[in-house]
């Protein structure tokens, strides 16, 4: 057979993988197995392609193995599939044994059973998800034109008064669900008049229960029961502790865990900062203080044990199918769980999933003790799981109205379980399925781009509603430093008011907020552990903390290859544990498409290093990428005094080391650049340099006129 090439040198393939398809990730997989020795991401992907430009092919005579020039796939798109394999632990990257800084793949046990009995592609939302459309009939259509629903589109006004007994409605960002939860109890009280006592809502945090109750009272419906899944069952707890308790019991507080912890170690032998430093690596433990080791350690420890009740699984030895790198800290993580648990039990303590629990084994066992609803309503149902499904079934209402998002799923890792909202005709089959997709968040080509974002998982397109004040911005930078520096000047020139900055990891925001500190901008910090206020308008967040909520302005900061999919994790136990029942790479993408539809009118995301394949070339058009020009480039001095920014410079390094806080947190290089080319003699010139607020002056800047002069 002659040989064709196309005119980049790749081999032109006779069709035998002609179209792009849910499983060509096996491709990858079986190159893996193939290549007789560890390769690279460069060779391994003109391997796939069938590029003979790469020497290193016909050297070792490549060209001869079946999966040569498998895919007809672009350099991004095989990253992507790679990227896919390496976040669901198929593929791991580790440098050569006698040269740790060149970087080879290695097919892990999972991918060797992967290519015997694939079942990734199974869990693509694309291979699961099927559109159903929304129907409205013409009687739906009349009932429509009462001013009671004037405010709404076509599809809120069907879930707001759609008569089937369940209802799924999939509520895409920024679609108004909370209004239509809330128009829809109106509804069944005013016009259907439905007793508010036999309606129940229930959503999944503290803060959508306040919203929801807040609308409610506004429209003077004060009567209706709206819970959490905690506040619920610890209601019905408080209620029959007698029944279900011999003893009196207490919910866990904090300090009762820190007690539980403490004493589990001190059982094994260990300080609690040994444990500490055996239990994260260098790279988790860089950065942190002891303390916040510690409670990180101390969440990982009761995340064990309410992963295992939510999915009615028994506290077995962890640590005895881990590797030996992971072993020591699996043991001391399951030796703690287990004392713990036992600590718990003599003391009477029960946390938040035993409520859950504990609520379904006393309507198990005492069915006349289930209170009868006829409505109940669920916010945020992409996040459920097992225990609280468990819940609403015994609960048996005739009437199920389901809000959620598949685009939303972000909490795997977690225990909820996407399949509930996937297969909700399923286990309903009468029930009627209603889209919210026009989008009253964001603006025209923010919505483009977070359609573009998730594409591939063959979910409907999101409608624009908004069609002005858009800006998207996209920036490469060199360094961290200078991204911090660029998201600082954006915030000074703003009115500092309504903005989030979204982070995939708690170092970064660590890092940004001592800047924003430096530049004396209040802000509040938000991460799943923690908040932290500091009396500000501007948030700083991971991701995970910030869903549900929505600013002006947005920054997407860190958005390379080792955040969108995140590489590492603050919390070992996510790896020991083997949390692996979803597709971890695609929720990592649904989390990214999560922090780019919080924005309303302004987003800006940037990186320093290479930028995550999550960007694709669909949303580069989008954004009509512009090159980043240095920000400071109109007042960058072109000649600067050397010897100045030498002695500032070694200063700079003293206070940091002295203060124990970056340099940077000091004065930055920009100010250091102004500061040698304008030469201020008194406190008054000082006002004119960039980055020298008011107490930094006061601060440092008689040190810095002596440095000067």
């Amino acid at each position: 057979m002659k040989l064709e090439f196309n005119p980049d040198g790749s081999l032109k393939i006779p069709n035998k993988t002609s179209n792009q398809t849910h499983l060509d990730y096996l491709y990858v997989l079986k190159a893996l197995k193939e290549i007789p020795f560890p390769v690279g991401k460069t060779l391994l992907t003109e391997f796939l392609q069938g590029n003979y430009k790469n020497k290193s092919i016909l050297k070792n005579n490549l060209d001869n193995l079946y999966h040569f020039g498998s895919l007809k796939l672009d350099k991004n798109q095989i990253e992507s599939l790679i990227g896919n394999l390496i976040s669901n632990n198929m593929v791991k990257q580790e440098g050569l044994q006698d040269n740790k800084f060149i970087k080879v793949f290695y097919l892990t046990p999972q991918g060797e059973e992967e290519i015997k009995n694939p079942k990734l592609h199974e869990k693509k939302l694309a291979s699961r998800f099927n559109e159903i459309k929304t129907i409205i009939s013409e009687e739906e259509r009349e009932l429509f034109k009462i001013p009671f629903l004037e405010k709404y589109n076509d599809e809120q006004k069907k879930a707001i008064i759609c008569n089937s007994k369940e209802i799924l409605c999939l509520a895409g960002a920024g679609s108004g669900k909370t209004a239509v939860l809330v128009k829809r109890i109106e509804f069944l009280i005013k016009y259907k008049s439905i007793n508010p006592a036999k309606i129940l809502a229930i959503t999944f945090t503290r803060k959508a229960r306040q919203e929801m109750q807040y609308r409610l009272a506004e429209l003077g419906l004060e009567e209706i029961q709206v819970e959490t899944f905690n506040s619920f069952c610890e209601k019905i707890i408080r209620k029959y502790t007698h029944i279900l308790y011999d003893k009196e019991m207490h919910v866990l507080s904090y300090s009762n865990k820190i007690q539980a912890v403490n004493l589990a170690l001190q059982k094994q032998g260990l300080e609690i900062y040994d444990a500490v430093d055996e239990y994260f690596t260098k790279q988790q433990k860089n950065s942190k203080t002891n303390e916040e080791l510690f409670n990180l350690f101390i969440n990982d420890c009761f995340f064990v044990l309410d992963y295992l009740k939510t999915r009615k699984q028994e506290l077995t030895d962890f640590s005895k199918t881990v590797d030996n790198e992971n072993k020591k800290a699996a043991q001391i993580l399951y030796k703690t769980c287990i004392s713990i648990k036992e600590f718990m039990e003599k003391r009477g303590l029960r946390d938040y999933t035993d409520q859950i629990v504990d609520a379904i084994k006393l309507f198990n066992e005492n069915p006349k003790l289930i209170p009868e609803f006829e409505h109940i309503l669920i916010d945020e149902y992409q996040d459920i799981n097992s225990i609280q499904i468990e819940l609403i079934d015994l609960l048996n209402s005739p009437n199920i109205f389901a809000v959620g998002d598949p685009r939303q799923s972000i909490f795997g890792w977690r225990g909820s379980n996407i399949d509930y909202i996937l297969n909700f005709n399923k286990k309903y089959p009468e029930a009627e399925i209603i889209n919210l997709t026009k989008n009253y968040r964001s603006s025209e080509r923010i919505v483009n781009l977070i359609n573009a974002s998730i594409k591939q998982m063959n979910l409907p397109d999101l409608q624009h509603n908004i069609s002005d004040g858009e800006e998207i911005e996209l920036h490469e930078f060199d360094s961290e430093q200078e991204e911090y520096e660029f998201i600082l000047h954006k915030i000074l020139e703003s009115d500092k008011k309504d903005i989030f900055i979204l982070a995939r990891t708690n170092r970064q925001l660590k890092e940004l907020s001592q800047m924003l500190k430096s530049g004396e901008i209040e802000h509040v910090i938000r991460t799943e552990d923690e908040n932290r206020n500091a009396e500000g308008d501007i948030i700083l967040a991971t991701i995970h903390a910030i869903k549900g909520m929505e600013a002006k302005t947005v920054f997407v900061i860190g958005s390379t290859t080792n955040n969108f999919p995140c590489r590492t994790s603050d919390h070992p136990v996510i790896s020991i544990i083997k949390v692996e029942e979803y597709d971890k790479e695609e929720e990592e993408k649904r989390l990214f498409y999560v922090a780019l539809s919080r924005a309303k009118q302004k987003l800006y995301i940037t990186y320093s290093g290479k930028p995550s394949y999550f960007i694709n070339d669909n949303m580069k058009k989008i954004i009509q990428n512009k090159t980043f020009e240095n920000i400071f480039s109109e007042s960058k001095p072109l000649e600067v005094n050397n010897e100045i920014i030498k002695r500032l410079k070694q200063w700079r390094l003293e206070k940091a080391r002295q203060e124990k806080i970056p340099a940077y947190c000091i004065i930055t290089d920009k100010t250091i650049d102004e500061l040698s080319i304008k030469s201020p003699q008194a406190r008054r010139d000082l006002e004119d340099i960039y980055g020298l607020g008011y107490a930094k002056i006061m601060k440092y800047g008689d040190e810095i006129l002596d440095l000067i002069s």
